[in-house]
This record gives C-alpha cells, structure tokens and sequence, in this order.
C-alpha cells in the first residue's frame, strides 16, 4: 500500500540527512511494515521499531526474520518504550499526521536521543484532502514548515533545517478516485 502513496526516494532522503554511523543504535517511530528499516538493517548496529499496531510488528518481524539486530515494541506516540538517551538517530516516517499532539510527540523522540543525536521527520506538507482522514485516518492535513520548525525548537532541537524531499505523495480516494498531489518534507535537528 505504501507504494500507491510515496517512493523509496523519501527514505533515501531521511537516511541521507541523518549522517548515520555504522555502529548507531537507531529508532523507527511509527515503523509500519518497517519503510525505513529496510533502508537501515544492513547499516546499522541496531533498530528499534516501534508501533502501535501488534498487527504491524508481526508483518516486520516476519519481512526481516533473516535479521537479528531488530528490537520491535509495542507503544503509541506518547511515553516511547525507550530510555532516556538510548538512540544516535530517531527517524519518523509519516507519522506524525497520525498523532493527536504532534509537539509532544516531537518532544518524546527528542528525549530518547543521546546529546549530539538526531531527529529526522519525513511527513506531508499542509493540504486539505478531506478524504484521507475518513480513509487514512489522518489526525492532521499535513504541516506548515514553520509550526514544525518551531516544534523542533521547543523541543530544545539545534542545527535544525526543514525543506523538500523532492518528491511527492500521492493517494487515491477509494471512494470517489480522487487523487491527491502532497509535496513531502523532512524535518532534522539535533540534540
């Protein structure tokens, strides 16, 4: 399903503007199937996947069963299963749209951040496709780039840079076929 809606060149933006090191212990928030640990299981030392959905994890742990260096949790946005400082990078990939409280969510993946780690957010910028809240169940249209600028800055962020990935998301309506157009961007700061 995620094909219909966003290219690989989203993942291979987040992961380039992170500056990962081989041996970084790393988050996926909101992993889903797990879109960005695909990009990072050959990398990295370790992964952390967290979702909400058990559903999810199953389908990453059955996709990566070759793989030993996934850690899958269950949790939700808020009160990560992470302790204070375990990660070098947490990456969310569109998922803060989902969330109810998109600053306090940002502020949670800063906390599981060592100082000098980073936070990369790819989601979609600010729209009005009424539909994908009834079918995608999304909280939010999208974000401004300021308001998540700002975010990043309460959240005590440094080095922060919002901009383009340069490429598009693009879902279908099922109930009427009409077809959104979103432009995608990534978010990095550090702590």
């Amino acid at each position: 399903m995620r094909e219909t809606f966003f290219s690989v060149k989203v993942r291979e933006k987040a992961i380039s503007v992170a500056g990962i090191q081989s041996k970084a212990v790393v988050a996926d928030i909101g992993a889903g199937s797990g879109f960005i640990t695909e990009g990072l299981v050959n990398y990295v030392h370790k992964i952390i996947a967290v979702d909400q959905s058990e559903k999810m994890l199953e389908i990453m742990q059955e996709k990566f069963s070759n793989y030993n260096n996934i850690d899958y949790r269950l949790s939700g946005a808020e009160g990560l299963p992470i302790a204070d400082g375990e990660v070098d990078v947490a990456f969310a990939n569109m998922y803060l749209h989902h969330v109810e409280d998109p600053p306090a969510a940002i502020k949670e993946m800063v906390r599981i951040l060592k100082p000098g780690g980073r936070i990369v957010i790819t989601d979609a910028d600010k729209h009005d496709y009424e539909f994908l809240r009834t079918e995608q169940h999304d909280r939010w249209f999208g974000f401004d780039r300021d308001d998540i600028k700002k975010w990043f800055e309460n959240a005590g962020l440094k080095n922060i840079k919002v901009d383009c990935v340069g490429t598009n998301c693009c879902p279908t309506a099922h109930s009427s076929g009409e077809r959104a157009v979103i432009t995608i961007f990534y978010a990095l700061g550090e702590k």
